[in-house]
Protein backbone atom coordinates (compact mmCIF):
# COMPACT_ATOMS: atom_id res chain seq x y z
CA UNK A 1 0.00 0.00 0.00
CA UNK A 2 1.49 3.15 -1.04
CA UNK A 3 0.44 6.66 0.89
CA UNK A 4 1.09 10.12 -0.83
CA UNK A 5 1.87 13.01 1.22
CA UNK A 6 1.40 16.20 -1.49
CA UNK A 7 1.97 19.22 -1.52
CA UNK A 8 4.35 19.38 1.11
CA UNK A 9 5.32 23.06 2.15
CA UNK A 10 8.75 21.90 3.76
CA UNK A 11 9.60 18.39 3.54
CA UNK A 12 12.47 18.92 6.35
CA UNK A 13 15.28 16.47 7.45
CA UNK A 14 16.06 14.72 4.14
CA UNK A 15 19.09 12.83 3.99
CA UNK A 16 20.10 11.00 0.97
CA UNK A 17 23.51 9.55 2.69
CA UNK A 18 23.73 6.84 5.53
CA UNK A 19 24.50 9.75 8.06
CA UNK A 20 24.14 8.39 11.61
CA UNK A 21 24.78 12.14 13.44
CA UNK A 22 25.56 15.46 12.96
CA UNK A 23 28.29 17.28 14.63
CA UNK A 24 29.44 20.79 15.57
CA UNK A 25 29.17 22.85 12.76
CA UNK A 26 27.44 20.49 10.78
CA UNK A 27 24.41 20.97 13.40
CA UNK A 28 23.17 23.81 11.60
CA UNK A 29 22.84 22.52 7.79
CA UNK A 30 19.43 21.04 8.31
CA UNK A 31 18.61 19.43 4.15
CA UNK A 32 14.72 20.50 3.25
CA UNK A 33 12.77 19.96 0.28
CA UNK A 34 10.24 22.84 -0.99
CA UNK A 35 6.88 22.11 -2.40
CA UNK A 36 7.87 18.10 -1.86
CA UNK A 37 6.53 14.74 -1.61
CA UNK A 38 6.86 11.87 0.23
CA UNK A 39 5.65 8.29 -0.31
CA UNK A 40 5.34 6.02 2.20
CA UNK A 41 4.78 1.93 1.42
CA UNK A 42 3.86 0.16 4.60
CA UNK A 43 5.48 1.13 7.71
CA UNK A 44 8.48 2.56 5.34
CA UNK A 45 9.75 5.76 3.57
CA UNK A 46 9.70 4.55 -0.31
CA UNK A 47 10.45 7.56 -1.85
CA UNK A 48 10.64 11.96 -1.74
CA UNK A 49 11.28 14.76 -3.55
CA UNK A 50 10.29 18.26 -5.17
CA UNK A 51 6.40 17.66 -6.66
CA UNK A 52 7.48 18.57 -10.14
CA UNK A 53 9.37 15.04 -10.43
CA UNK A 54 6.38 13.24 -8.69
CA UNK A 55 6.37 9.64 -9.84
CA UNK A 56 3.76 8.22 -11.58
CA UNK A 57 2.73 5.32 -9.42
CA UNK A 58 -0.24 3.87 -8.50
CA UNK A 59 -1.20 5.74 -4.74
CA UNK A 60 -3.94 4.14 -2.40
CA UNK A 61 -4.35 7.09 -0.10
CA UNK A 62 -3.13 10.93 -0.89
CA UNK A 63 -3.04 13.05 2.12
CA UNK A 64 -2.47 17.22 1.20
CA UNK A 65 -0.20 19.33 2.84
CA UNK A 66 -0.48 22.23 1.70
CA UNK A 67 1.15 24.73 3.91
CA UNK A 68 2.81 22.50 6.54
CA UNK A 69 5.76 21.08 7.28
CA UNK A 70 6.72 17.17 7.39
CA UNK A 71 9.85 16.32 9.42
CA UNK A 72 10.87 13.14 11.53
CA UNK A 73 8.92 12.57 14.60
CA UNK A 74 10.88 13.81 17.66
CA UNK A 75 13.42 10.53 19.11
CA UNK A 76 13.17 11.50 23.40
CA UNK A 77 16.24 9.48 24.21
CA UNK A 78 16.18 9.99 28.04
CA UNK A 79 13.27 9.60 30.29
CA UNK A 80 11.56 8.30 33.86
CA UNK A 81 7.88 7.64 32.10
CA UNK A 82 7.36 4.91 34.33
CA UNK A 83 6.54 6.25 38.27
CA UNK A 84 3.64 6.13 40.76
CA UNK A 85 2.92 9.79 41.68
CA UNK A 86 3.76 13.22 40.87
CA UNK A 87 5.46 15.33 43.42
CA UNK A 88 4.21 18.81 43.34
CA UNK A 89 5.17 19.55 47.03
CA UNK A 90 8.77 19.55 46.36
CA UNK A 91 8.15 22.29 43.58
CA UNK A 92 6.88 24.53 46.50
CA UNK A 93 9.70 23.68 48.75
CA UNK A 94 11.82 24.52 46.17
CA UNK A 95 9.83 27.99 45.53
CA UNK A 96 10.38 27.99 49.02
CA UNK A 97 14.31 28.25 49.22
CA UNK A 98 14.59 24.41 49.92
CA UNK A 99 17.68 22.96 47.24
CA UNK A 100 17.57 19.68 45.27
CA UNK A 101 20.13 18.26 48.02
CA UNK A 102 18.05 19.13 50.88
CA UNK A 103 14.84 17.99 49.51
CA UNK A 104 16.42 14.52 48.87
CA UNK A 105 18.13 15.12 52.35
CA UNK A 106 14.94 14.66 54.37
CA UNK A 107 13.98 11.76 51.95
CA UNK A 108 12.29 13.55 49.13
CA UNK A 109 13.33 13.33 45.48
CA UNK A 110 13.79 10.05 43.84
CA UNK A 111 13.56 8.25 47.19
CA UNK A 112 10.26 9.89 47.41
CA UNK A 113 9.59 8.27 44.24
CA UNK A 114 10.70 4.71 45.48
CA UNK A 115 8.60 4.75 48.38
CA UNK A 116 5.29 5.44 46.57
CA UNK A 117 6.15 3.47 43.38
CA UNK A 118 7.07 0.47 46.03
CA UNK A 119 3.49 0.28 47.09
CA UNK A 120 1.76 0.86 43.47
CA UNK A 121 0.46 -2.06 41.45
CA UNK A 122 2.00 -3.16 38.65
CA UNK A 123 -1.07 -3.03 36.59
CA UNK A 124 -1.56 0.70 38.10
CA UNK A 125 1.72 1.38 37.13
CA UNK A 126 1.29 0.14 33.20
CA UNK A 127 -2.33 1.88 32.73
CA UNK A 128 -0.50 5.46 34.05
CA UNK A 129 2.36 4.71 31.97
CA UNK A 130 0.26 4.20 28.93
CA UNK A 131 -1.60 7.07 29.63
CA UNK A 132 1.72 9.65 29.74
CA UNK A 133 2.87 7.62 26.27
CA UNK A 134 0.01 7.94 24.16
CA UNK A 135 -0.06 11.72 25.20
CA UNK A 136 3.54 12.26 23.88
CA UNK A 137 3.37 10.31 20.85
CA UNK A 138 0.24 13.21 19.95
CA UNK A 139 3.02 15.52 20.86
CA UNK A 140 5.75 13.97 17.93
CA UNK A 141 7.53 11.75 19.99
CA UNK A 142 8.02 8.78 18.02
CA UNK A 143 10.87 6.10 20.01
CA UNK A 144 11.78 6.89 23.85
CA UNK A 145 14.27 5.10 26.21
CA UNK A 146 12.13 4.93 29.69
CA UNK A 147 14.87 4.16 32.91
CA UNK A 148 13.98 2.30 35.93
CA UNK A 149 15.29 3.38 39.16
CA UNK A 150 12.64 4.34 41.29
CA UNK A 151 11.95 1.17 42.45
CA UNK A 152 15.65 0.90 44.67
CA UNK A 153 14.50 -3.26 45.52
CA UNK A 154 15.08 -5.86 43.37
CA UNK A 155 11.34 -6.21 43.40
CA UNK A 156 10.50 -2.66 42.96
CA UNK A 157 13.08 -2.66 39.84
CA UNK A 158 11.67 -5.63 38.37
CA UNK A 159 8.23 -4.52 38.56
CA UNK A 160 9.33 -1.27 36.64
CA UNK A 161 11.25 -3.21 34.25
CA UNK A 162 8.24 -5.49 32.95
CA UNK A 163 6.20 -2.24 32.42
CA UNK A 164 8.38 -1.19 30.03
CA UNK A 165 9.07 -4.61 28.22
CA UNK A 166 4.96 -4.56 28.68
CA UNK A 167 4.83 -1.25 26.63
CA UNK A 168 7.34 -2.44 24.40
CA UNK A 169 5.32 -5.24 23.47
CA UNK A 170 1.90 -3.04 23.36
CA UNK A 171 3.09 -0.46 21.32
CA UNK A 172 5.73 -1.65 18.06
CA UNK A 173 5.54 0.69 16.03
CA UNK A 174 7.02 3.42 18.67
CA UNK A 175 10.71 1.71 19.46
CA UNK A 176 11.45 1.58 23.41
CA UNK A 177 14.64 1.07 25.20
CA UNK A 178 14.67 0.24 28.49
CA UNK A 179 17.39 1.23 31.34
CA UNK A 180 18.52 -0.25 33.99
CA UNK A 181 18.74 2.05 36.73
CA UNK A 182 18.90 1.27 40.13
CA UNK A 183 22.03 2.49 40.24
CA UNK A 184 19.73 6.42 40.64
CA UNK A 185 19.96 6.45 44.64
CA UNK A 186 21.33 5.07 47.89
CA UNK A 187 18.06 3.30 49.97
CA UNK A 188 18.08 4.96 53.35
CA UNK A 189 19.00 1.37 54.55
CA UNK A 190 22.12 1.77 52.48
CA UNK A 191 22.95 4.90 53.49
CA UNK A 192 25.87 4.28 55.97
CA UNK A 193 26.73 1.09 53.80
CA UNK A 194 26.94 2.12 49.74
CA UNK A 195 28.98 -1.10 49.13
CA UNK A 196 26.21 -3.32 50.50
CA UNK A 197 23.73 -1.93 48.13
CA UNK A 198 26.36 -2.17 44.86
CA UNK A 199 26.99 -5.76 45.80
CA UNK A 200 22.92 -6.25 45.71
CA UNK A 201 22.81 -4.83 42.39
CA UNK A 202 25.42 -6.82 41.02
CA UNK A 203 24.84 -10.40 42.67
CA UNK A 204 21.29 -10.29 43.14
CA UNK A 205 19.34 -7.78 40.26
CA UNK A 206 21.57 -8.07 37.20
CA UNK A 207 21.41 -11.70 37.13
CA UNK A 208 17.54 -11.58 36.97
CA UNK A 209 17.29 -8.12 34.93
CA UNK A 210 19.53 -10.15 32.47
CA UNK A 211 17.97 -13.40 32.28
CA UNK A 212 14.51 -12.07 31.76
CA UNK A 213 16.17 -9.65 29.16
CA UNK A 214 14.56 -6.51 30.39
CA UNK A 215 16.98 -4.29 29.87
CA UNK A 216 18.84 -2.44 26.64
CA UNK A 217 21.35 -0.40 28.87
CA UNK A 218 22.88 0.07 32.46
CA UNK A 219 22.52 3.55 33.94
CA UNK A 220 24.27 4.93 37.09
CA UNK A 221 23.82 8.25 38.53
CA UNK A 222 27.44 9.65 38.85
CA UNK A 223 27.31 12.70 40.98
CA UNK A 224 28.60 13.83 44.35
CA UNK A 225 25.75 12.20 47.00
CA UNK A 226 24.68 9.81 44.81
CA UNK A 227 27.58 7.34 42.91
CA UNK A 228 31.25 8.19 42.89
CA UNK A 229 33.50 7.51 39.84
CA UNK A 230 34.61 4.13 41.87
CA UNK A 231 31.24 2.73 42.01
CA UNK A 232 30.34 3.85 38.60
CA UNK A 233 33.22 1.97 37.04
CA UNK A 234 32.34 -1.07 39.28
CA UNK A 235 27.96 -1.12 38.29
CA UNK A 236 29.41 -0.42 34.54
CA UNK A 237 31.72 -3.68 34.40
CA UNK A 238 29.20 -5.62 36.05
CA UNK A 239 26.71 -4.57 33.61
CA UNK A 240 28.59 -5.07 30.69
CA UNK A 241 29.29 -8.63 31.51
CA UNK A 242 25.18 -9.03 31.17
CA UNK A 243 25.17 -7.73 27.86
CA UNK A 244 23.67 -3.90 29.13
CA UNK A 245 26.11 -1.02 27.57
CA UNK A 246 26.28 1.78 29.51
CA UNK A 247 24.52 5.29 29.89
CA UNK A 248 25.36 8.06 32.36
CA UNK A 249 23.48 10.60 34.09
CA UNK A 250 26.68 12.81 34.43
CA UNK A 251 28.17 16.62 35.67
CA UNK A 252 24.25 17.33 36.43
CA UNK A 253 25.22 19.66 39.86
CA UNK A 254 28.70 19.21 39.79
CA UNK A 255 31.74 18.37 37.53
CA UNK A 256 31.53 14.60 39.00
CA UNK A 257 33.98 12.81 36.16
CA UNK A 258 30.79 11.15 34.76
CA UNK A 259 31.74 12.11 31.97
CA UNK A 260 35.08 11.00 31.96
CA UNK A 261 34.09 7.51 33.44
CA UNK A 262 31.38 7.17 30.45
CA UNK A 263 33.72 7.81 27.46
CA UNK A 264 36.25 5.00 29.18
CA UNK A 265 33.45 2.91 29.15
CA UNK A 266 32.08 3.63 25.69
CA UNK A 267 28.99 4.75 26.93
CA UNK A 268 26.29 5.27 24.36
CA UNK A 269 25.74 8.62 25.77
CA UNK A 270 26.74 10.91 28.93
CA UNK A 271 23.21 12.69 29.65
CA UNK A 272 22.71 16.04 31.93
CA UNK A 273 26.11 17.67 31.61
CA UNK A 274 25.19 21.05 33.14
CA UNK A 275 28.45 21.03 34.56
CA UNK A 276 31.31 20.77 32.04
CA UNK A 277 34.98 22.24 31.49
CA UNK A 278 37.71 21.73 29.17
CA UNK A 279 38.41 18.22 30.59
CA UNK A 280 35.35 17.19 29.72
CA UNK A 281 35.57 18.19 26.55
CA UNK A 282 38.71 16.69 25.65
CA UNK A 283 37.20 13.47 26.71
CA UNK A 284 34.37 13.20 24.24
CA UNK A 285 36.53 14.49 21.57
CA UNK A 286 37.30 11.31 19.24
CA UNK A 287 35.05 9.30 21.68
CA UNK A 288 31.62 7.60 20.34
CA UNK A 289 29.88 9.02 23.00
CA UNK A 290 26.71 11.41 22.49
CA UNK A 291 27.14 14.38 24.78
CA UNK A 292 22.95 14.55 26.00
CA UNK A 293 21.26 17.91 26.96
CA UNK A 294 18.57 17.61 29.23
CA UNK A 295 17.43 21.34 29.73
CA UNK A 296 13.76 20.92 30.28
CA UNK A 297 15.11 19.73 33.99
CA UNK A 298 17.46 22.89 34.22
CA UNK A 299 14.95 25.04 33.56
CA UNK A 300 12.00 23.01 35.78
CA UNK A 301 14.76 23.48 38.94
CA UNK A 302 15.81 27.10 37.89
CA UNK A 303 19.58 26.18 37.53
CA UNK A 304 22.17 27.01 35.13
CA UNK A 305 22.25 25.41 31.49
CA UNK A 306 24.13 23.12 29.89
CA UNK A 307 26.66 24.75 27.79
CA UNK A 308 25.86 23.88 24.30
CA UNK A 309 27.28 26.00 22.42
CA UNK A 310 30.53 25.32 23.81
CA UNK A 311 29.78 21.86 23.10
CA UNK A 312 28.93 22.52 19.75
CA UNK A 313 32.19 24.45 19.14
CA UNK A 314 34.02 21.58 19.99
CA UNK A 315 32.92 19.95 16.86
CA UNK A 316 30.55 17.59 19.47
CA UNK A 317 27.30 15.84 18.14
CA UNK A 318 24.41 17.51 20.83
CA UNK A 319 21.61 15.58 21.22
CA UNK A 320 18.64 17.25 23.33
CA UNK A 321 15.97 15.10 25.36
CA UNK A 322 13.53 15.24 28.00
CA UNK A 323 14.07 13.98 31.20
CA UNK A 324 10.39 13.78 31.59
CA UNK A 325 10.11 12.39 35.36
CA UNK A 326 8.08 13.59 38.35
CA UNK A 327 10.33 15.12 40.05
CA UNK A 328 12.56 17.55 38.14
CA UNK A 329 10.93 17.76 34.63
CA UNK A 330 7.52 16.68 34.73
CA UNK A 331 7.05 17.11 31.03
CA UNK A 332 8.04 15.09 27.80
CA UNK A 333 6.98 17.42 25.51
CA UNK A 334 9.91 18.07 22.93
CA UNK A 335 8.22 21.18 21.82
CA UNK A 336 8.84 22.74 24.62
CA UNK A 337 12.29 21.52 24.67
CA UNK A 338 12.57 23.18 21.37
CA UNK A 339 11.75 26.55 22.30
CA UNK A 340 14.18 26.51 25.55
CA UNK A 341 16.39 24.92 23.28
CA UNK A 342 16.80 28.51 20.86
CA UNK A 343 15.92 30.45 23.69
CA UNK A 344 18.11 29.11 26.67
CA UNK A 345 21.18 26.77 25.13
CA UNK A 346 20.78 29.39 22.19
CA UNK A 347 21.10 26.89 19.51
CA UNK A 348 19.06 27.86 16.91
CA UNK A 349 16.16 25.94 15.40
CA UNK A 350 18.18 23.35 12.63
CA UNK A 351 20.63 22.47 15.69
CA UNK A 352 17.61 22.12 18.03
CA UNK A 353 16.41 20.18 15.49
CA UNK A 354 19.00 17.89 14.70
CA UNK A 355 19.90 17.11 18.26
CA UNK A 356 15.96 16.07 18.49
CA UNK A 357 15.78 13.84 15.31
CA UNK A 358 18.97 12.33 14.38
CA UNK A 359 21.39 12.76 17.11
CA UNK A 360 18.53 11.62 19.33
CA UNK A 361 17.94 8.25 17.28
CA UNK A 362 22.05 7.91 17.86
CA UNK A 363 21.93 8.24 21.65
CA UNK A 364 19.27 5.33 21.12
CA UNK A 365 20.93 3.22 18.61
CA UNK A 366 18.08 3.61 15.68
CA UNK A 367 19.88 6.19 13.53
CA UNK A 368 19.14 3.25 11.30
CA UNK A 369 15.39 3.16 11.95
CA UNK A 370 14.68 6.91 12.86
CA UNK A 371 15.78 10.64 12.99
CA UNK A 372 15.70 11.69 9.27
CA UNK A 373 13.63 11.35 6.17
CA UNK A 374 15.53 8.72 4.26
CA UNK A 375 14.54 5.68 1.87
CA UNK A 376 14.06 2.59 4.21
CA UNK A 377 13.22 3.95 7.25
CA UNK A 378 9.85 4.09 9.69
CA UNK A 379 7.73 6.20 8.39
CA UNK A 380 7.42 7.83 11.47
CA UNK A 381 6.59 11.50 10.66
CA UNK A 382 5.10 15.23 12.60
CA UNK A 383 2.65 17.01 9.98
CA UNK A 384 2.75 20.47 11.08
CA UNK A 385 -0.23 22.85 11.20
CA UNK A 386 -0.11 25.57 8.55
CA UNK A 387 3.35 27.73 9.63
CA UNK A 388 5.49 30.25 7.74
CA UNK A 389 8.55 28.21 8.30
CA UNK A 390 10.41 26.01 10.61
CA UNK A 391 11.15 28.77 13.12
CA UNK A 392 8.05 29.32 13.84
CA UNK A 393 8.11 25.86 15.65
CA UNK A 394 10.49 27.53 18.32
CA UNK A 395 8.96 30.95 18.29
CA UNK A 396 5.34 30.35 18.59
CA UNK A 397 5.71 28.12 22.13
CA UNK A 398 2.55 26.99 23.91
CA UNK A 399 0.81 26.32 20.65
CA UNK A 400 0.43 23.01 19.61
CA UNK A 401 1.11 23.09 15.77
CA UNK A 402 1.20 19.49 15.33
CA UNK A 403 -1.78 18.51 13.08
CA UNK A 404 -0.92 14.77 12.90
CA UNK A 405 1.40 12.55 14.14
CA UNK A 406 2.60 9.29 11.66
CA UNK A 407 3.93 6.26 13.19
Amino acid sequence: MLTLIANIKTLVQVRDEAISRVSGHQMKYLPQIENAYLILEGDRIHSYGPMSALPMLQINETIDASGRIVLPTWVDSHTHLVFAASREQEFVDRINGLSYAEIAAKGGGILNSAAKLATAPEELLYEQAVGRLEHLIQLGTGAIEIKSGYGLSTESELKMLRVIRRLKEDYPHIPIKSSFLAAHAFPMVYKENHQAYIDKIITEMLPLVAGEGLADYMDVFCEQGFFSVTETEQLLEAGLKHGLKPKIHANQLHRSGGVQVGVKYNAVSVDHLESMGEEEIEALRGSNTIPTLLPGAAFFLGMHYQPARMLIDADLPVCLASDFNPGTCPSGNMNTLLTIACTQLRMTPEEAVNAQTLNGAAAMELEQEMGSISVGKRASLIITRPVPSLAYLPYAFGENLIERVIV
